[in-house]
């Protein structure tokens, strides 16, 4: 291994050590005991109790008494303890519409007016920053590209260069295909140096096994660290 993937393993293993010693439980599962008490407990004891008696958030406890079917009693809903709206009948009913009532716009057409006419796109008027046809830029991964369009969808009006220069010389790209260059240089865009590719094969290429040896072995190091603290974890929460 060299220098450089023993330094980054090192530090793998500093940082996946202090997690493993931090890590805490994120999950309580329900025992028969805690199932039993809130079956009794359910029907007639405000949430607030339940939460100190168990220990777990009210989402918890909600969902664990949707799960058994468990339900609030009609003296539960219509004490003080129930939510409003579940110990009305009918909340805010005095203002809503009543029937046969007509809105105060009904009837009134909309009439476009005023200065908003002077700022409106006329037919066919394109923004000050459109970019005409043929207007090149480079992306963040180093790709050129070149507009096509201006009219559809705003990510189908740029084209790779690349494969532009591509279908030139070899026609459409097939579907499930796309056109990768050999040597992995973005700005070297000679048709020698293109290539057409399915997807499942450029995939396979950037996978795990295109990494050198020493690379390879950092990699395999770092996944047994993360099933550790996965490990470590699950111990955790069964104690």
């Amino acid at each position: 291994m060299n220098s450089l993937a023993e330094q980054a393993l090192a530090r793998a293993r500093k940082i996946f050590s202090t997690c493993v010693n931090d890590i805490a439980p994120t999950r309580r599962f329900w025992i028969e005991s805690d199932e039993k008490r809130l079956a009794e407990l359910y029907s007639d004891t405000p949430m607030p109790e339940l939460i100190e008696i168990f220990g777990r958030p009210d989402h918890a406890i909600y969902g664990k008494a949707t799960s058994m079917g468990l339900k609030r009693s009609e003296a539960y809903l219509a004490s003080e303890h129930a939510c409003r709206l579940r110990r009305e009948n009918n909340p805010g009913v005095e203002f809503r519409f009543q029937k046969g009532q007509k809105p105060w716009n009904k009837g009134i057409s909309f009439d476009c007016g005023g200065r908003s006419t002077e700022t409106r796109f006329a037919p066919g008027t394109m923004p000050h920053n459109n970019m005409p046809v043929g207007t090149e830029r480079v992306t963040a991964d180093g790709i050129r590209q070149r507009k096509i369009r201006d009219d559809g969808p705003a990510h189908r009006r740029w084209k790779s260069v690349h494969s532009l220069i591509w279908e030139e010389a070899n026609g459409e790209i097939p579907p499930g295909h796309i056109v990768v260059f050999r040597d992995r240089n973005t700005e070297h865009l000679a048709l020698e140096n293109l290539e057409l590719v399915s997807r499942s094969e450029n995939m396979r290429r950037n996978t795990f096994h295109r990494y050198p040896p020493e690379l390879k072995d950092t990699i395999r190091q770092l996944n047994k660290l993360k099933r550790a603290i996965s490990e470590a974890s699950d111990e955790k929460q069964n104690d």
